[in-house]
């Protein structure tokens, strides 16, 4: 406690002091994050495999690529995301000048997750660090190789006074949330999610949680080349990434009854290459396997009379991260996007919308709410203020008391944004005024 004390303050008064509101040291910052996966990538690779057994190809694709991705991306257009940008206001209030504003929330507290314990831990780090905050990082403790890496190699390549790593296991969890933060990133389970969000409840903290859920398949009828395409996509979503254990992974597949079977062996076949995978056939739906998410090499099967009742299916349960669908149909692909509810929808393929950083990434309730990559992770760690520039020439006399008939028609014009009928209201009291001193 005396430590973390110490260390909260020295980042609280680093962030006062203006240290980390500069263009020049968040680009400073995000350079040397790409330097330290650059120049570790061996080591990186190591810790990744004995954590999680990951294979190079996959490390680099699921965790160090996508963090150099983001860090390149932020470092090209972060002068731009934090440049004001112009408000519209009321011609009402002329001359006025409004504009937004982004600026840092201050200090916060950023949970990594032990399945991508790198790319889950730097990608959030790299929008706090974007929008200019000084920062907590505690990277998950069911990866210890990887925890034990980034603990020794952050403090040699990012500024100490401004962000500081924290190891430890759920005790340490616990004294974090005791704390007082501007900010709390959670990526886990729906579990943990409600255990942080109760925390930050205390301090009125705002919290990002990025959660998981269970991720349907809709398989429409599809036929040569186009099926294939779509089940080795499929397989690829469910056993491709650390073996099913990802959140935004294939957790189901509905598919009319008459298509399973073939669907079945065209998977039999696509995934021989793969790992030891089990397809499940219709399972009890009460069954475990079908009410929480499964993070593991198990893929159910679930048969309909009709595709189109997968709408109803999904629309009965908790919302999910995300819903991949398989159709070449714009008639229920539109009904997908309107009867449904998810934190994204991919059409035709699966995982690559984490990618894309033009697009938020994030959940809708139970899957959690907020988003990330790109420019959302800036704005996720960002808050826009409000400016408001007003002269000293003119005054609005009607919004102040006495009250009288005019001022409340005035007002009533104002509100509605009827500037032709205040000018003709002014033009009229004037033509009043005038006959008044004609007598």
């Amino acid at each position: 406690m005396e430590e973390l004390s110490r260390s909260l303050a020295e980042l609280k008064q680093t962030f006062r002091s203006g240290k980390t509101k500069g263009a020049a040291w968040r680009e400073a910052q995000l350079r040397a994050l790409l330097k330290l996966v650059e120049e570790n990538e061996t080591q990186i690779f190591e810790a990744l495999k004995r954590d999680l057994g990951k294979h190079p190809v996959e490390a680099y694709r699921d965790e160090i690529g996508v963090v150099k991705k983001s860090a390149e991306h932020s470092l090209a257009h972060i002068k731009k995301w934090m440049a004001p940008k112009k408000g519209q206001i009321p011609l009402l209030l002329f001359p006025s000048k409004g504009e937004i504003l982004p600026e840092p929330l201050g200090t916060v507290l950023i949970f990594g997750s032990w399945n991508f314990p790198i790319s889950l831990t730097l990608d959030p780090l790299i929008g706090a660090i974007s929008a200019g905050n000084t920062v907590v990082l505690k990277p998950s403790d069911l990866a210890p190789a990887c925890s034990s890496l980034l603990s020794r190699i952050i403090p040699l390549y990012l500024d100490t006074k401004a962000i500081k790593i924290i190891e430890g296991g759920s005790n340490v969890a616990e004294i974090l949330l005791e704390q007082r933060w501007d900010k709390i990133f959670f990526t886990g389970s729906p579990r943990v999610g409600s255990i942080i969000m109760s925390a930050a409840a205390k301090h009125l903290t705002p919290v990002t949680l990025e959660l998981g859920g269970k991720c349907p398949v809709i398989l429409d009828s599809l036929s040569g080349s186009d099926l294939k395409a779509a089940v080795k996509r499929i397989a690829g979503g469910k056993w491709g990434p650390c073996a099913g254990q990802a959140c935004i992974g294939i957790d189901y597949v509905l598919v009319q009854q008459k298509f399973a079977p073939v669907l079945v062996e065209l998977l039999k076949n696509c995934i021989k290459t793969i790992i030891e995978p089990t397809i499940l056939l219709d399972p009890p739906l009460d069954a475990q396997i079908m009410s929480e998410e499964i993070f593991g090499p198990l893929l159910p099967i679930i048969t309909l009379d009709k595709i189109e009742e997968s709408i109803d299916f999904i629309s009965e349960r908790p919302k999910p991260l995300t819903i991949y669908a398989f159709t070449k149909n714009k008639r229920f692909k539109d009904q997908i996007l309107q009867e449904t509810s998810s934190g994204s929808v991919t059409f035709n393929d699966t995982l690559v919308q984490f990618i894309c950083d033009g697009l938020p990434f994030g959940g809708v309730g139970q899957s959690g709410f907020g988003r990330y990559h790109g420019k959302f992770s800036f704005d996720t760690f960002s808050h826009e203020k409000a400016v408001l520039h007003r002269s000293f020439f003119l005054e609005l006399e009607p919004r102040y008391p006495p009250w009288n008939d005019f001022k409340l028609e005035f007002i009533r014009l104002a509100y509605s944004f009827n500037y032709v009928g205040l000018l003709l209201l002014l033009l009229g009291l004037r033509r009043r005024f005038a006959r008044n001193l004609n007598l």
